[in-house]
């Protein structure tokens, strides 16, 4: 196996810029690069520093989206929005589109929130498909108190690939967040590894202090930690219960061929640009020692 090690942009990076983010990772080992947005300056900057493009966030797509708004005019407004991108980045030599469906009402339930998803969600597979594009799903709960995103649960997930049963629509596998949420994340491959397009370092630390203070209910008063809400915290990979040895034989053997992204989210690598720095490397030295595996056959490319 030899998966290309790559990231999503954190804040600090996003702010020196598009140039200078691509320079440093051609410097540090990263080989693709998440983007808010593609267009052909960004592709130019890449290709000048041998970056790969990697998933793209899906316009409107990645928090509160009008795609699952009650308002029908704003939903079919949202997917007009979509079929613009899809055909840019499609042209442009784009491959994933990263979304991570919250509704715009964090606090209907979410049986009606698939109800109005099966109204507009079709349409947006169906433009994929003629794009030749690959709807990722990221896993992130949502906010509380409801954990209002669709596609982060095994019950979920089933449901809406069996209403929209497509090779162009699956998931962005990121077992830290099946990990806080108790989820066998090894037994999801099992289940979703045919809908695995792309994948994430990122980690979940389980503070055994914390859970014997709150048990797995958020806490009364602020976190000790950034990114955490009571009795786990996400980490940078080999920081947390990850086996990503495991991980990385399984997504060998169920062909993945795409690179795994750091997310970076973790306290001690994180608030000013040098953190986020050391974060990365340490993310990236840790995936390399697992995934950069001589074996015949190795995997590079994104599998599409």
């Amino acid at each position: 196996m030899n998966n290309k090690i790559g990231m999503r942009i954190p804040p600090y990076f996003g702010k020196e810029g598009i140039e200078y983010t691509a320079k440093w990772a051609n410097e540090n080992g990263i080989k693709v690069l998440d983007l808010p947005n593609l267009d052909e300056s960004v592709k130019k900057i890449l290709a000048n520093y041998q970056i790969d493009i990697g998933s793209i966030d899906g316009k409107g797509c990645v928090g509160n989206t009008d795609l699952l708004s009650e308002d029908e005019g704003k939903r079919w407004n949202a997917v007009l929005s979509l079929k613009e991108q899809f055909e840019q980045v499609s042209a442009l030599g784009g491959k994933v589109i990263f979304m991570c469906l919250v509704p715009e009402n964090s606090l209907i339930p979410k049986k009606r929130s698939l109800e109005i998803w099966k109204e507009t969600f079709p349409e947006v597979v169906g433009l994929a498909e003629r794009n030749n594009l690959f709807l990722a799903l990221e896993g992130w709960p949502g906010p509380a108190p409801a954990y209002p995103t669709l596609g982060t649960t095994p019950e979920v997930l089933r449901y809406m690939f069996g209403e929209v049963p497509s090779k162009h629509f699956g998931v962005n596998y990121d077992p830290s967040h099946l990990v806080r949420l108790g989820i066998d994340y090894l037994r999801f491959l099992d289940e979703f590894g045919e809908k695995i397009l792309y994948c994430h370092g990122k980690d979940t630390a389980l503070l055994k202090e914390e859970q014997y203070e709150l048990g797995h209910l958020p806490g009364a008063f602020d976190s000790k930690y950034d990114f955490s809400e009571g009795a786990w915290r996400y980490t940078i990979p080999g920081h947390g219960e990850v086996d990503w040895r495991k991980v990385a034989v399984r997504l060998d053997a169920l062909g993945y061929k795409g690179p795994i992204s750091i997310e970076l989210e973790d306290h001690h690598y994180w608030g000013n640009l040098a953190s986020e720095q050391e974060g990365i490397k340490h993310a990236k030295d840790f995936l390399q020692s697992v995934f950069h595996k001589k074996k015949s056959g190795g995997i590079a490319d994104v599998k599409h």
